[in-house]
């Protein structure tokens, strides 16, 4: 009973999110990602690369337009086929996090009231029972395994949010009996707590590879593209649990990296305008690296340290600004 009743139960859990409570938001849910749904449009997208090359080619008088045509739409299909596991978790990882856990204290609208008393026929206690089993199966092998990675552990969150969805609607459907609710909040809880762990060591996983990365990174615009995506994973997790204090730590580090790329950048160009003579726009290039440099992400030593530097180069460029004007006017004033 215990795979097959879990696997009914995550079915449905899927069709049964519930309107409030621990696992609603009670606003209007956006739409699931659906595998289906990429699959039909990555097809459309290839027969019209297919349709459109075609044409082109039978325009120009190709002999064979067929080929080509068939080939690129091929390629199109492939690279499709290819992505769909990286866009799917994407998608589904936008969707959980944007509609994920909130407070019990959230309303309990009328209407969603109506929908759980509709569908208080098919919950069955047994199935939550073999559903927490599968879900603890998961988790374990998820903190034990040494090759784990961070989506291991978010589809582990996903599950829990399947089964905390699910639960609630059950619990607000009063389908199930007194003792049975008893053992139903105490099965919520364990789910809850698993639910936060494995969120927030995918949070951290993740947004730890994507800062690492973009450090690896050469281009200043591909380091800070790459860093907002961490910020971003940091963010998804607040949504949930805004009082971890990791959470804020994570942020504040990635936020402190991205302004010290930035000061980074701005201080390189104003050396090379150095270099090249052209002290005004140096001493305006490291004014903007002041700016960033001022910023509340970066920590007061570092901030204070990095401005005495900056202001010391700015008054060595003021200097020849001023050098550079008394040989001008000194070459004028023999001229004349």
């Amino acid at each position: 009973m215990g795979n097959n009743s879990a696997d009914q139960f995550f079915s449905r859990s899927h069709r049964a999110h519930s309107g409030a409570g621990d696992v609603s938001n009670g606003q209007s849910r956006a739409r699931m990602p659906s595998s289906m749904g990429y699959l039909l449009i990555a097809l459309f997208l290839a027969m019209a690369v297919f349709f459109l090359l075609w044409w082109m080619l039978v325009t120009g008088g190709d002999e064979a337009p067929w080929l080509p045509a068939g080939l690129a739409a091929s390629v199109v299909l492939l690279v499709a086929l290819s992505a769909r596991e990286v866009v799917m978790r994407r998608a589904w990882t936008k969707y959980l996090l944007e509609n994920g856990i909130q407070d019990r204290s959230k309303s309990r609208s009328s209407s969603s009231s109506q929908r759980s008393r509709s569908q208080k026929k098919g919950f069955s206690a047994s199935l939550y029972s073999a559903a927490l089993r599968a879900i603890q199966k998961q988790s374990s092998a998820a903190d034990s395994s040494s090759n784990s990675t961070p989506e291991i552990h978010f589809e582990v969150a996903q599950l829990c949010h399947d089964y905390l969805a699910s639960a609630e609607e059950a619990m607000r459907s009063g389908s199930l009996g007194s003792e049975k609710g008893i053992a139903m909040r105490a099965s919520q809880a364990r789910v809850r707590e698993l639910h936060k762990h494995h969120l927030l060591t995918w949070a951290r996983g993740h947004s730890l590879t994507l800062t690492r990365e973009a450090q690896q990174k050469a281009r200043t615009s591909d380091k800070i593209e790459t860093a907002n995506k961490a910020l971003e994973c940091i963010d998804s997790a607040l949504r949930v649990y805004s009082d971890e204090s990791e959470l804020h730590e994570s942020r504040a580090a990635i936020l402190e990296f991205v302004a010290s790329v930035k000061v980074a950048h701005w201080v390189e160009l104003a050396e090379r305008s150095a270099f090249k003579g052209h002290n005004r726009r140096a001493i305006d290039r490291y004014r903007d690296a002041l700016f960033y440099l001022n910023q509340q992400d970066v920590k007061d030593e570092v901030r204070i340290a990095g401005t005495e530097r900056i202001e010391r180069e700015i008054e060595k460029l003021r200097s020849r600004l001023h050098d550079d004007g008394l040989k001008r006017q000194k070459l004028e004033d023999e001229k004349n």
